[in-house]
Parts: C-alpha cells; sequence; structure tokens
C-alpha cells in the first residue's frame, strides 16, 4: 500500500463495516472533530501570550488558555510549500517530495512541481475513518490534483504562495515565468469571484458554513491563512490601534491582529454549532515571520532568537503552536519539551483513535506529553535541510550547514563553516563553538549525511 488511492480503496470496506456498526450499535463512542489552523509567517513570539506584550490576540490566546503551549515548537522546513507538506503527510519535506516550494499554475499540472499525488494527507487519513473533510485557505502544494485530490472532500482558496487579499489576483511571476498577473481563487478545482471581501474573511466564512452544515457527524477542518504574509493589507481599524508603532512593525501587528479576529469567528462557530467541547483545535505558524522587501523588510517578532523565514535558525523554525480540546486535554498548560509539525499526523490519529496511513512516517505520537507536564520529547533527533543550508538536532546541540541569518534581510549574514551551538546555553545562537567541540561537529556531520542518504 503506497499512496492515496490504495489507502483509501483499502479503507473503504472498513468504513462500511464501521458505518453499519454504528447503526445498529447501541450506543457509540462519538469521535472528536479535528480543526488545523495554520498562519502565515507570524513569527515565533507573535501572540500577546507568548511575549509580544505589543500585540492584541485575544482569540490566540484564549485557545491557548484553553489548551496546550509549546515553547519548543517546531515547523519541518523554514519555506511555505515544505513546511506545509510536512505539516499535512508527518513526513520531513524532502520524504514528502516537496523540498522547496511549488509551482501552483494550473496550465502547467503534470510538471513535477507540486506535492507527489500518492502522499497521504491528514485528510486522507481522516476521510478513511468517515469524516467530512475541508480545506479553506492557502494551498501551495501544486495546482493538480490540487486539495479535492488529497482527500479533500470541499475546498476554496488560493493555489498559489500569496494574492491581493481584495481582489485575490497573485500579481507576482516566478522563475518559471508565470505570467505577471493571475486571479487566483477557487472552489473545488473551478474559479470563484468574490472580488472586494477579504480573503481571511472568506476562509472564516466558509469554514464557519462548513462546521454548521457538518456539525452532525465528525468533520475534519484545514484552515489555512495567508496571513501575516504579504501584502500587508489588514483592517483599517488595526492600522488605527497601532497608530503608535513606527512600521514595519504597525501594519505587521495590525495584520496579526486581523486574522486572530478571522480565527475568533472559525473558534465562535464551534461554540454556535454546540461543537466547541468536542473538537480538537490545533493553531501553528508554518515558520519565521518575513523580512522580505515586500513586507518592508520585516515587523515580526522573535525575541531573542536569531534568524526569520528562509533560514534555520531558531527564529525561521521556532514557531508558536497550540492544541485545545476543553474537558479532555489539560487546559492553560505549558510544555518546554520538543515537538514538531510532523508530529500531528501521528498524534491526532491516536487521540481520535483512526488508523494511521501505511507510510513510512516521520512525526512522533505526542499525546503523552501534551497530557504529561514532565513526559520526555520521543524525538531524539531531528533534520533540516533547504537548499544548500541544513541543520541536525541531537538533544541540546545543534549543528548548522552552510548557515544563512534572514533576520535583517538587507544584509544577510552567512557562514561557510560549520555552526554549532548549545541551545540550552545559547539559545539565541550568537556564538559558534565548532571549533571548541570537533568530535561532536563530526559525529552531527556523519549523522545529517547518514540522514540524506536514507532519503
Amino acid at each position: 500500500m503506497t499512496g492515496l488511492r490504495d489507502f483509501l480503496r483499502a479503507t473503504a470496506f472498513g468504513v462500511g463495516a464501521a458505518c453499519l456498526a454504528a447503526l445498529t450499535a447501541s450506543a457509540e463512542v462519538e469521535r472528536p472533530n479535528v480543526v488545523v489552523i495554520l498562519t502565515d509567517d507570524q513569527g515565533t513570539l507573535d501572540t500577546h501570550l507568548y511575549g509580544a506584550t505589543d500585540l492584541h490576540t485575544p482569540n490566540m490566546d484564549a485557545l491557548a488558555m484553553r489548551g496546550v503551549r509549546f515553547t519548543q515548537f517546531y515547523a519541518a522546513s523554514a519555506i511555505c510549500s515544505a513546511s506545509r507538506a510536512a505539516l499535512l503527510t508527518g513526513r520531513y519535506p524532502h520524504r514528502a517530495g516537496v523540498p522547496s516550494n511549488t509551482e501552483s499554475r494550473p496550465e502547467v499540472f503534470g510538471s513535477g512541481r507540486g506535492m507527489p499525488e500518492d502522499e497521504v494527507t491528514l485528510a486522507a487519513m481522516f476521510k478513511a475513518a468517515g469524516y467530512r473533510t475541508g480545506h479553506f485557505g492557502k494551498w501551495h502544494l501544486g495546482a493538480k490534483p490540487g486539495p479535492n485530490g488529497f482527500g479533500f472532500d470541499e475546498s476554496a482558496g488560493f493555489l498559489g504562495g500569496c494574492i491581493d487579499k481584495w481582489s485575490h489576483f497573485n500579481y507576482g511571476g516566478d522563475e518559471w515565468g508565470a505570467p505577471p498577473q493571475r486571479h487566483d481563487w477557487y472552489r473545488n478545482g473551478e474559479h470563484t469571484y468574490e472580488t472586494g471581501k477579504h480573503s481571511g474573511d472568506l476562509i472564516a466564512r466558509d469554514a464557519a458554513t462548513f462546521i454548521e452544515q457538518n456539525s452532525e457527524n465528525p468533520f475534519f477542518i484545514y484552515a489555512a491563512f495567508g496571513s501575516p504574509h504579504y501584502p500587508m493589507q489588514p483592517y483599517d481599524k488595526y492600522m488605527e490601534h497601532y497608530a503608535e508603532l513606527d512600521e514595519p512593525r504597525r501594519a505587521y501587528a495590525a495584520l496579526v491582529s486581523t486574522v486572530d479576529e478571522q480565527i475568533g469567528n472559525i473558534l465562535k462557530a464551534l461554540e454556535r454549532s454546540g461543537q466547541q467541547d468536542n473538537t480538537i483545535v490545533i493553531f501553528q505558524s508554518d515558520h519565521g515571520h518575513s523580512t522580505e522587501a515586500r513586507c518592508n523588510y520585516g515587523g515580526g517578532y522573535a525575541g531573542p532568537y536569531r534568524g526569520a523565514k528562509s533560514c534555520l535558525f531558531e527564529g525561521g523554525v521556532r514557531v508558536p503552536a497550540i492544541i485545545s480540546w476543553p474537558g479532555t486535554l489539560p487546559e492553560n498548560a505549558v510544555r518546554d519539551q520538543f515537538a514538531v509539525a510532523c508530529d500531528w499526523l501521528p498524534t491526532l490519529a491516536a487521540l481520535t483513535n483512526v488508523d494511521l496511513p501505511d507510510r513510512d512516517l516521520d512525526g512522533l505520537n505526542i499525546s503523552s506529553l501534551i497530557h504529561e507536564e514532565n513526559a520526555a520529547t520521543p524525538h531524539s533527533a531531528w533534520h533540516w535541510a533547504l537548499g544548500n543550508q541544513w541543520a541536525v538536532r541531537q538533544g541540546d546541540w545543534k549543528l548548522l550547514g552552510n548557515a544563512r541569518d534572514t533576520s535583517n534581510r538587507k544584509n544577510i549574514t552567512t557562514y561557510e563553516e560549520p555552526y554549532l551551538v548549545n541551545l540550552v546555553e545559547d539559545p539565541g545562537e550568537r556564538r559558534n563553538v565548532a571549533q571548541e567541540h570537533p568530535d561532536i561537529v563530526k559525529d552531527l556531520v556523519a549523522f545529517h549525511e547518514n540522514w540524506l542518504e536514507s532519503l
């Protein structure tokens, strides 16, 4: 069993049998719904509760108060497509066939620049277990087969990396010669036009509608917002709210509060439907904040952590992350142990009691860590690879190769020599201690090379 079609075919009989059993049994344990909320380019500490005291993020903070907040949670990559592929499949981006960003133009499907069609996603896993599945928002994993080809019953959103939030046009070309302007909003693979409506409002509206229409059956929602990713188009009221902040923080903060309000609209829909206590909600950012020109070279907040989007220092890959399931998981809890976005798939399978896909997974079940404050992380090590950059973490040691620091995009710092840090002694990665620990460097280089060969 190697791919999505095989997985769904093999589980079809099991799903039918499960439905029959549900009809004939006198009582049945209700499976929880699952909502995964992903923000785009949100900095390592960019909610009020995480330490950005200048931010107004009441909905993200309330979600954390109802759940478990991670302080050492990592994206599997520092760019959009690779990070999303890892979250949805539970596999390293390279193993999932998406080591970098993907093509998004429908006219070039078959180019091999999207996620391979045999990858099995969270949506396919839940669909095989009888869930209704919905994708709303950013995809960025290839135009064909698109979200509907990866297990989503319903999909509405944009295929590319970013769009104008009001016109829903992608105005930027790419290195493969994409036209400079193209409309990029689809519903189940077909163009749909709702010009003048903020893309985040459409995502929240469609997710809320999906909740209302499916509240009698278990559902899975993947709500992938395109904020605070550029273009910087927040609600006017938040620009006024942050009038005393200087740019680029002002527009960025306003966009974080805008997406916080839109997330709140999904959470309110859960409450209205009576499903709040029967729904697992996961929130995280896809990677660190951007310092690109199109967001005025920054605005995000990583606190003591070095780096930003597109690099493998902590500020590029350490992200805010929360899981909530009121009445079942701990509330107002903090976990400092290592965890990574690939862990969501096996963890959700365990929490919902659904079958895992028959695939090589790199994520691990962290449900014990979520439940128990003193539980150890199941990970002994983790690897990142992005272009010619790479990093490996083993315990408290982290070694980076061809490291780039994108904290200041106008003056990117690069390191040709291996860069070794101990994250307990130097969480900000300010001092390279490679020369002081040559044996550790040698071992970690060999360890990473073996990992690359295993892929």
